[in-house]
Protein backbone atom coordinates (compact mmCIF):
# COMPACT_ATOMS: atom_id res chain seq x y z
CA UNK A 1 0.00 0.00 0.00
CA UNK A 2 1.40 3.28 -0.93
CA UNK A 3 1.80 4.41 3.04
CA UNK A 4 2.09 1.55 4.62
CA UNK A 5 3.05 2.25 8.04
CA UNK A 6 3.72 6.03 7.36
CA UNK A 7 2.43 8.60 9.87
CA UNK A 8 0.91 12.09 8.40
CA UNK A 9 0.13 14.82 10.09
CA UNK A 10 -2.73 16.81 8.67
CA UNK A 11 -3.70 20.21 9.24
CA UNK A 12 -7.52 21.64 8.34
CA UNK A 13 -9.25 18.42 8.84
CA UNK A 14 -12.80 19.73 8.17
CA UNK A 15 -15.85 18.18 5.94
CA UNK A 16 -13.65 18.77 2.32
CA UNK A 17 -10.27 18.49 1.67
CA UNK A 18 -8.93 17.89 5.01
CA UNK A 19 -10.80 15.04 5.64
CA UNK A 20 -10.68 13.34 2.26
CA UNK A 21 -6.62 13.80 2.54
CA UNK A 22 -7.13 11.74 5.91
CA UNK A 23 -9.58 9.61 4.43
CA UNK A 24 -6.78 8.67 1.77
CA UNK A 25 -3.88 8.05 4.46
CA UNK A 26 -5.71 5.28 6.13
CA UNK A 27 -6.75 4.04 3.10
CA UNK A 28 -3.55 3.57 1.93
CA UNK A 29 -2.50 2.22 4.87
CA UNK A 30 -1.17 5.02 6.76
CA UNK A 31 -1.42 6.37 10.19
CA UNK A 32 -3.03 9.75 10.02
CA UNK A 33 -2.86 12.62 12.64
CA UNK A 34 -5.79 15.29 12.25
CA UNK A 35 -5.62 18.93 13.32
CA UNK A 36 -8.09 21.70 12.90
CA UNK A 37 -9.39 24.01 15.07
CA UNK A 38 -12.97 22.82 15.36
CA UNK A 39 -13.32 19.33 17.79
CA UNK A 40 -16.48 18.35 16.49
CA UNK A 41 -14.77 18.17 13.01
CA UNK A 42 -11.97 16.18 14.22
CA UNK A 43 -14.15 13.50 16.09
CA UNK A 44 -16.55 13.34 13.63
CA UNK A 45 -13.96 12.79 10.60
CA UNK A 46 -11.47 10.39 12.50
CA UNK A 47 -14.83 8.80 13.65
CA UNK A 48 -15.60 8.47 9.64
CA UNK A 49 -12.50 7.30 9.03
CA UNK A 50 -11.38 4.96 11.51
CA UNK A 51 -14.04 3.94 13.57
CA UNK A 52 -11.77 1.64 15.71
CA UNK A 53 -9.45 4.16 16.57
CA UNK A 54 -6.77 2.48 15.61
CA UNK A 55 -4.91 4.42 12.73
CA UNK A 56 -5.79 7.60 13.48
CA UNK A 57 -5.47 10.53 16.64
CA UNK A 58 -6.57 14.27 16.59
CA UNK A 59 -6.02 17.23 18.47
CA UNK A 60 -7.99 20.72 17.95
CA UNK A 61 -5.06 22.85 16.51
CA UNK A 62 -5.18 26.35 15.65
CA UNK A 63 -1.72 26.50 13.66
CA UNK A 64 -1.00 30.53 14.22
CA UNK A 65 -0.42 29.22 17.66
CA UNK A 66 3.35 27.73 18.27
CA UNK A 67 2.29 25.81 20.92
CA UNK A 68 -0.47 23.92 19.61
CA UNK A 69 1.30 22.94 16.45
CA UNK A 70 4.16 21.24 18.81
CA UNK A 71 1.43 19.53 20.56
CA UNK A 72 0.02 18.11 17.44
CA UNK A 73 3.28 17.16 15.89
CA UNK A 74 3.88 15.49 19.77
CA UNK A 75 0.89 13.44 19.70
CA UNK A 76 2.22 12.29 16.47
CA UNK A 77 5.62 10.66 17.69
CA UNK A 78 3.49 9.63 21.27
CA UNK A 79 1.08 7.36 19.50
CA UNK A 80 2.75 6.17 16.45
CA UNK A 81 6.45 6.41 17.23
CA UNK A 82 7.68 9.59 14.36
CA UNK A 83 6.36 11.82 11.61
CA UNK A 84 6.81 10.90 8.09
CA UNK A 85 4.79 13.40 6.02
CA UNK A 86 3.14 16.83 6.96
CA UNK A 87 0.32 18.06 4.91
CA UNK A 88 -1.02 21.62 5.41
CA UNK A 89 -4.67 22.11 4.35
CA UNK A 90 -5.60 24.59 6.86
CA UNK A 91 -5.53 27.88 5.45
CA UNK A 92 -8.39 31.00 5.46
CA UNK A 93 -9.78 31.19 2.15
CA UNK A 94 -12.77 32.87 3.00
CA UNK A 95 -11.41 36.60 2.57
CA UNK A 96 -12.70 38.52 -0.59
CA UNK A 97 -11.72 41.08 -2.79
CA UNK A 98 -9.32 42.97 -4.68
CA UNK A 99 -6.50 45.70 -3.66
CA UNK A 100 -9.11 48.62 -3.58
CA UNK A 101 -11.04 47.58 -1.18
CA UNK A 102 -8.40 45.60 0.86
CA UNK A 103 -8.67 45.49 4.58
CA UNK A 104 -4.98 45.44 4.86
CA UNK A 105 -5.14 43.98 8.64
CA UNK A 106 -7.43 41.19 7.23
CA UNK A 107 -4.62 40.36 4.76
CA UNK A 108 -1.76 40.30 7.51
CA UNK A 109 -4.25 37.82 9.06
CA UNK A 110 -5.03 35.44 6.40
CA UNK A 111 -0.67 35.91 5.72
CA UNK A 112 -0.23 34.63 9.36
CA UNK A 113 -2.42 31.46 8.92
CA UNK A 114 -1.82 30.53 5.44
CA UNK A 115 2.08 31.82 5.18
CA UNK A 116 3.69 31.66 8.67
CA UNK A 117 0.81 29.35 9.94
CA UNK A 118 2.09 26.43 7.81
CA UNK A 119 5.68 27.43 7.93
CA UNK A 120 4.86 27.18 12.25
CA UNK A 121 3.62 23.61 11.67
CA UNK A 122 6.28 22.56 9.11
CA UNK A 123 8.68 23.71 12.04
CA UNK A 124 6.97 21.80 14.81
CA UNK A 125 7.20 18.49 12.70
CA UNK A 126 11.07 19.20 11.96
CA UNK A 127 12.59 16.94 14.33
CA UNK A 128 10.30 13.89 13.76
CA UNK A 129 10.92 14.52 10.10
CA UNK A 130 14.58 14.88 9.92
CA UNK A 131 14.74 11.44 11.84
CA UNK A 132 14.26 9.63 8.54
CA UNK A 133 13.44 12.16 6.07
CA UNK A 134 9.95 12.45 4.88
CA UNK A 135 7.76 14.91 3.25
CA UNK A 136 6.14 18.16 3.40
CA UNK A 137 3.15 18.30 0.87
CA UNK A 138 1.68 22.12 0.78
CA UNK A 139 -1.76 22.68 -0.74
CA UNK A 140 -1.63 25.78 -3.06
CA UNK A 141 -4.63 27.46 -5.26
CA UNK A 142 -3.92 27.83 -8.69
CA UNK A 143 -5.32 31.59 -8.08
CA UNK A 144 -1.77 32.32 -7.20
CA UNK A 145 -0.55 31.72 -10.87
CA UNK A 146 -4.21 32.87 -12.68
CA UNK A 147 -6.17 34.96 -10.85
CA UNK A 148 -10.34 32.99 -11.69
CA UNK A 149 -12.61 35.79 -13.41
CA UNK A 150 -15.62 34.45 -10.93
CA UNK A 151 -14.21 35.64 -7.78
CA UNK A 152 -11.73 37.90 -6.17
CA UNK A 153 -9.30 36.63 -3.96
CA UNK A 154 -6.28 38.89 -4.09
CA UNK A 155 -5.36 38.21 -0.17
CA UNK A 156 -5.59 34.40 -0.35
CA UNK A 157 -3.86 34.37 -3.60
CA UNK A 158 -0.94 36.49 -2.90
CA UNK A 159 -0.47 34.58 0.58
CA UNK A 160 -0.49 31.36 -0.83
CA UNK A 161 1.79 32.71 -3.73
CA UNK A 162 4.34 33.60 -0.91
CA UNK A 163 4.41 30.02 0.18
CA UNK A 164 4.84 28.45 -2.73
CA UNK A 165 8.18 30.84 -3.26
CA UNK A 166 8.90 29.86 0.38
CA UNK A 167 8.40 25.76 -0.65
CA UNK A 168 11.57 26.41 -2.73
CA UNK A 169 13.77 27.73 0.01
CA UNK A 170 12.73 24.43 2.20
CA UNK A 171 13.15 22.24 -0.53
CA UNK A 172 16.79 23.64 -0.33
CA UNK A 173 17.28 23.87 3.21
CA UNK A 174 15.69 20.66 3.91
CA UNK A 175 16.86 18.28 1.08
CA UNK A 176 19.99 17.13 2.81
CA UNK A 177 18.01 16.03 6.00
CA UNK A 178 16.27 13.41 3.22
CA UNK A 179 12.92 16.46 3.81
CA UNK A 180 11.15 16.46 0.23
CA UNK A 181 8.62 20.14 -0.20
CA UNK A 182 6.43 20.00 -2.53
CA UNK A 183 3.13 21.64 -3.35
CA UNK A 184 -0.46 20.77 -4.95
CA UNK A 185 -2.38 23.59 -6.24
CA UNK A 186 -6.12 22.69 -6.83
CA UNK A 187 -8.31 25.02 -9.62
CA UNK A 188 -11.73 24.44 -9.38
CA UNK A 189 -11.96 21.48 -6.98
CA UNK A 190 -15.85 19.79 -6.73
CA UNK A 191 -16.23 19.68 -2.83
CA UNK A 192 -18.25 21.82 -0.30
CA UNK A 193 -16.75 25.56 -0.94
CA UNK A 194 -17.33 24.65 -4.52
CA UNK A 195 -20.40 22.93 -3.99
CA UNK A 196 -21.43 26.16 -1.91
CA UNK A 197 -20.18 28.61 -5.13
CA UNK A 198 -22.13 26.60 -7.35
CA UNK A 199 -25.59 26.78 -5.12
CA UNK A 200 -24.88 30.56 -5.03
CA UNK A 201 -24.31 31.77 -8.20
CA UNK A 202 -27.42 29.85 -9.60
CA UNK A 203 -29.68 31.42 -6.94
CA UNK A 204 -28.33 35.02 -7.57
CA UNK A 205 -28.72 34.57 -11.65
CA UNK A 206 -32.03 32.83 -11.39
CA UNK A 207 -30.29 29.29 -13.35
CA UNK A 208 -29.99 25.88 -12.45
CA UNK A 209 -26.90 24.92 -10.74
CA UNK A 210 -26.18 22.90 -13.63
CA UNK A 211 -25.63 25.84 -15.89
CA UNK A 212 -23.21 27.32 -13.61
CA UNK A 213 -21.83 24.05 -13.41
CA UNK A 214 -20.76 23.67 -17.13
CA UNK A 215 -19.69 27.43 -17.38
CA UNK A 216 -16.78 26.54 -15.19
CA UNK A 217 -16.31 22.92 -16.78
CA UNK A 218 -16.39 24.24 -20.50
CA UNK A 219 -12.90 25.68 -19.55
CA UNK A 220 -11.43 22.32 -18.42
CA UNK A 221 -9.51 19.92 -21.13
CA UNK A 222 -10.98 17.16 -19.15
CA UNK A 223 -15.25 17.04 -18.99
CA UNK A 224 -15.25 17.88 -15.57
CA UNK A 225 -14.39 19.50 -12.39
CA UNK A 226 -11.11 17.72 -10.24
CA UNK A 227 -12.28 16.72 -7.14
CA UNK A 228 -11.43 17.53 -3.62
CA UNK A 229 -10.72 13.17 -3.64
CA UNK A 230 -8.53 13.95 -7.40
CA UNK A 231 -6.41 16.32 -5.18
CA UNK A 232 -6.02 14.02 -2.03
CA UNK A 233 -4.74 11.69 -4.15
CA UNK A 234 -1.50 13.46 -5.87
CA UNK A 235 -1.14 14.55 -1.91
CA UNK A 236 -0.67 10.66 -1.13
CA UNK A 237 1.80 10.33 -3.94
CA UNK A 238 3.47 13.46 -2.96
CA UNK A 239 3.95 11.80 0.55
CA UNK A 240 4.72 8.84 -0.40
CA UNK A 241 8.34 7.12 -1.42
CA UNK A 242 7.20 6.57 -4.82
CA UNK A 243 8.10 10.77 -4.93
CA UNK A 244 11.39 10.17 -3.26
CA UNK A 245 13.49 12.15 -6.25
CA UNK A 246 10.55 14.59 -6.04
CA UNK A 247 11.39 18.32 -4.73
CA UNK A 248 10.51 21.80 -4.70
CA UNK A 249 7.78 21.02 -7.62
CA UNK A 250 3.85 22.44 -8.28
CA UNK A 251 1.95 20.21 -9.38
CA UNK A 252 -1.65 21.21 -10.79
CA UNK A 253 -4.65 19.60 -10.07
CA UNK A 254 -7.37 21.15 -11.80
CA UNK A 255 -8.14 18.91 -15.20
CA UNK A 256 -6.52 20.70 -17.38
CA UNK A 257 -7.91 24.35 -17.23
CA UNK A 258 -4.54 25.73 -16.98
CA UNK A 259 -1.73 24.25 -18.25
CA UNK A 260 1.97 25.01 -17.73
Amino acid sequence: MLLAGKTVVVSGVGPGLGHRVAETVVRDGGHAVLGARTAANLARSAAQIDPEGRSTAHLPTDITDEGQCEALAALAVERFGGIDAVVHVAAWDSCFGGLQDADFATWQAVIDVNLLGTLRMTRACLPALKEGGGSVVVIGTQSSVAAPSEVRQAAYAASKGALTSAMYSLARELGPHRIRVNTVLPGWMWGPPVQAYVQFAADSEGVPESEVLDRLTARMALPELATDGDVAEAVAFLASDRARAITGQSLLVNAGELMR
